[in-house]
């Protein structure tokens, strides 16, 4: 009785268990790649306050935490990034990460601050960063009396409010304000012109 010589494993069928194999070992680097980089933080800047448009960005503002942001890591600013003569090109709330895109020279800010006396007062809702309008009302004589108010600057942002806040006994009350500098003098212009300046604080639909 003679036997049936045996049949040799085809060639495709040795190549579809090594592409197997492969497959197998890319995924589970590809898992363990993904895990390892979900360990990986970096170091960020998080502001340890609420910090107003235009003020100057310090590390004494700042804390340091440690994130994990991966590829987007290069949008926001490390602790070394931080450089002298910066500043907030927006306002940044107490906890938010520092962005690159929400920094600026001081140099280039199309902004500055300025100090009002709001004659009715400041709102409740006030808090430093707020975007408020800044309306006036100019004298119409000596006798006290005032014109229709109307908006002054519709673009403003509290910057600091020396009294505390909820502090509203108080008929008036002075508040630093950032201001686009293309309103700068006619602000100076009321001020000394004795015109009567509230803020507004804009609403929802604003």
């Amino acid at each position: 009785m003679t036997s049936k010589p045996r049949t040799r494993r085809a060639f495709w069928g040795d190549i579809r268990f090594l592409i197997g194999i492969a497959l197998v070992i890319l995924s589970i680097a590809g898992v363990w790649l993904i895990v390892s980089s979900a360990r990986q933080t970096t170091p960020m800047l998080q502001a340890d306050r609420t910090i107003a448009t235009g003020e100057a960005l310090v590390s004494e503002d700042f804390r340091v935490v440690e994130v994990s942001l991966g590829a987007v890591s290069a949008g926001y600013l490390a602790p070394q990034d931080l450089e002298p003569g910066m500043v907030a090109a927006r306002t940044l709330t107490d906890g938010e990460l520092l962005p690159v895109a929400a920094t600026a020279e001081a140099d280039s800010a199309s902004t500055t601050n300025i100090v009002i006396d709001s004659s009715v007062g400041i709102p409740e809702s006030v808090r430093v960063g707020t975007p408020v309008e800044l309306w006036y009302a100019p004298p119409l004589n000596d006798g006290g009396e005032f014109d229709s108010p109307r908006i002054l600057s519709g673009d403003v942002v509290v910057a600091s409010i020396p009294e505390a806040d909820g502090m509203l006994a108080q008929s008036s009350a002075t508040v630093e304000l950032v201001i686009d500098r293309a309103d700068v003098a006619d602000v100076l212009a009321a001020i000394t012109g004795g015109a009567a300046l509230s803020i507004v604080p804009l609403g929802p639909g604003s």
